[in-house]
């Protein structure tokens, strides 16, 4: 089933496939894709929570309840060159820049912005009330929960998981600061209210419990520092310049 709002703008040479709920007063600019089973502007919990407990006939149509929906939605809005790739929710009051992309069954709960040239992979899940900055590249199955800031230029391996609530279950949760040019690892977690200061490497496999100084390596549980960023790279360039020579002989 497709249904595009009548409250909902898109902008020049959008390309919406089959099968796609466009909510609110979404707006969908120029250039951009919107693959199939895609869900633009879905309304936060609670708006759908109180029409639940409401008068809600027992007997509403799918198709029914999509218009109540879209009248519960205040719309997102989606930037200019976006590939929104199948499968992908993303909720009311996100808002994403230019040239983003998602793989396939993402999900972006409310309020979260998104900056240009950021890529978010397939099964990721982005919790709501979270800022992402630009040239971030997240890869598949990572979590980011409420309240995380994540600058720009960072790179997230697959799986990690970062989390806002360091004695489970609490009223207090405090998000996770990543600083501009980080690189995390794989699976590596990150506790409650860390700061990943900025060009620094979390290792595959990490459990980050405190902060991390800017231009470190750490890796461990709990993760420490086993070097600077300086020598990471250093050992990243003879890595690669290894796999260039072997290219050549063979």
């Amino acid at each position: 089933m497709r249904y595009i709002s009548t409250k909902a703008s898109l902008k020049g040479n959008v390309v919406i496939e089959l099968n796609t709920i466009v909510l609110g007063a979404t707006v969908v600019d120029e250039q951009t894709l919107i693959g199939n089973n895609v869900i633009l502007g879905y309304p936060t919990r609670a708006k759908v929570l109180s029409v639940l407990n409401g008068n809600l006939a027992s007997s509403t149509l799918s198709s029914e309840f999509i218009k109540v929906l879209d009248n519960l939605s205040s719309g997102c809005r989606i930037g200019r060159h976006c590939i929104i790739r199948a499968n992908t929710v993303i909720y009311e009051g996100t808002v994403i820049g230019d040239y983003v992309e998602t793989g396939h069954f993402v999900l972006i709960r409310e309020n979260t912005v998104i900056g240009d040239n950021t890529k978010v992979g397939s099964g990721t899940i982005i919790d709501g009330n979270v800022r992402i900055g630009n040239n971030v590249n997240i890869q598949s199955r990572v979590y980011i929960p409420p309240k995380t800031v994540i600058h720009d230029n960072v790179f997230l391996g697959p799986g990690v998981m970062i989390t806002n609530d360091k004695y489970p279950v609490s009223k207090r949760l405090k998000g996770v600061i990543i600083e501009d040019g980080v690189v995390i690892g794989a699976h590596a977690v990150l506790v409650a209210g860390v700061r990943v200061g900025r060009n620094s490497v979390v290792a595959a496999g990490a459990v980050v419990t405190r902060d991390v100084p800017p231009e470190v390596v750490v890796a461990g549980v709990p993760a420490r520092i086993i070097s600077s960023r300086e020598e990471y790279e250093r050992k990243k360039r003879a890595y690669e310049s290894e796999e260039e020579e072997l290219a050549k002989g063979s």
